[in-house]
């Protein structure tokens, strides 16, 4: 189609190029020329100047956007044709992988190499994968990684079916959470059984994420966090471990779980305070317990601003102590203006995030409904 649009090109500019030459053209030419002479001639020629040449530019643009056209249509059909084809690949090499286990399986075949016709299947079903991958097909590249993973466990193989799990989980992401979900939790069991704890928590930690974005389901992913900050705790890797509880305390308190958004804020806190490194975070970890406090009840907060000065002194200092306490008299004055001027000051210097907008807006509802009360 391209070399047919560009013959077609080639024969205009050719008859282009004759006609430049004809006494119909030299006629026009030389009118133009006249009637510059006359005084009016610019004008004139530029307009004869135009009909010459816009046919020209007309069809160059036009054949230049036909081409651009063709060629990405081109490419797509490529695309689309190279996905095929790695598609049709893949499927000869699941069919290859799939006659191997069958000759493993039967009588001859176990007595003559049938572990290796294990391995050769296992080979073939990760080489689907990938040009399942490559074609983007994710469900069948996480279907071809699963039958590799199971054919490594039938061997014995524990390492690299605890892989091959972890990449069907990878490409199921894609495409099915919940299959994700469920390849990685068979990686982590093979983990937990070989004693590697800390790569089990890594991946605990991916399913946390999936139902936190994919399949929205808090109180799940509240448990997986938990689950590695408890294997990341037997490690002894303490600041992995506190990560995960971080995130757990944060849907605690969203979810109104506040005893338990407390406990890990104030435990959290205290490691930091002990911490060279981490000591400046404290602060922040001491002001959203006191916040959690401040929701159940006012005089649970003041208690709580009080132990947390006497246990980090250079908490009295900060911008977070400081609007605590004037938080704390707006609401024992039931202020709601002092209040609001209050958040306004800390945010100004201080980004509110959306966790503590949610907390500051709790307790402030808590100071309307008691002036409602009062009226």
């Amino acid at each position: 189609m391209i070399t047919y649009t560009l013959t077609k090109l080639n024969l205009f500019l050719a008859f282009e190029r004759k006609e430049s030459g004809s006494p119909e053209r030299s006629r026009s030419v030389s009118a133009a020329s006249a009637s510059h002479d006359r005084g009016d001639g610019y004008f004139a020629a530029a307009d004869v100047t135009r009909q010459l040449r816009s046919p020209l530019a007309l069809v160059s643009k036009c054949v230049d956007f036909r081409i651009s056209c063709v060629l990405h249509n081109s490419q797509s059909s490529d695309t689309e044709m190279d996905n095929s084809g790695k598609e049709k690949e893949a499927a000869a090499l699941m069919a290859e992988a799939e006659k191997k286990l069958k000759s493993s399986q039967s009588f001859f075949g176990a007595l003559f190499g049938g572990s290796s016709k294990l391995e050769e299947a296992c080979d073939l079903y990760v080489r689907a994968a990938n040009m399942y991958k490559m074609a983007k097909n994710w469900c069948a590249a996480g279907n071809a990684f699963s039958q590799a993973a199971r054919l490594h466990l039938q061997m014995q193989s524990k390492h690299d079916a605890a892989t091959n799990f972890i990449d069907a989980g990878n490409a199921f992401k894609k495409a099915d959470p919940q299959e994700a979900i469920n390849c990685l939790n068979r990686a982590i069991e093979i983990y937990t059984d070989m004693g590697r704890f800390t790569i089990a928590a890594k991946h605990h930690i991916t399913i946390a994420e999936i139902y936190e974005t994919e399949l929205v389901d808090i109180d799940k992913a509240i448990a997986h966090y938990e689950q590695a900050a408890d294997y990341y705790k037997g490690e002894e890797s303490t600041s992995s471990a506190n990560k995960c509880l971080l995130k757990v305390a944060t849907y605690a308190a969203q979810l109104e779980q506040y005893p338990k958004a407390i406990e890990i804020y104030e435990q959290v806190g205290t490691h930091a305070m002990d911490s060279t490194l981490l000591k400046y975070s404290a602060k922040d970890h001491f002001f959203k317990a006191a916040l959690c406090h401040f929701c159940v009840d006012m005089l649970n907060a003041k208690l709580a601003v009080q132990k947390y000065e006497e246990m980090f002194p250079a908490f009295s200092d900060s911008r977070e102590c400081k609007l605590l306490k004037k938080l704390l008299d707006a609401y024992e004055e039931q202020n709601v203006d002092a209040y609001t001027d209050s958040v306004k000051e800390y945010d100004t210097i201080s980004r509110l995030d959306q966790w503590l907008t949610t907390m500051l807006l709790r307790i402030k509802k808590t100071i309307q409904d008691d002036e409602s009360d009062l009226r």
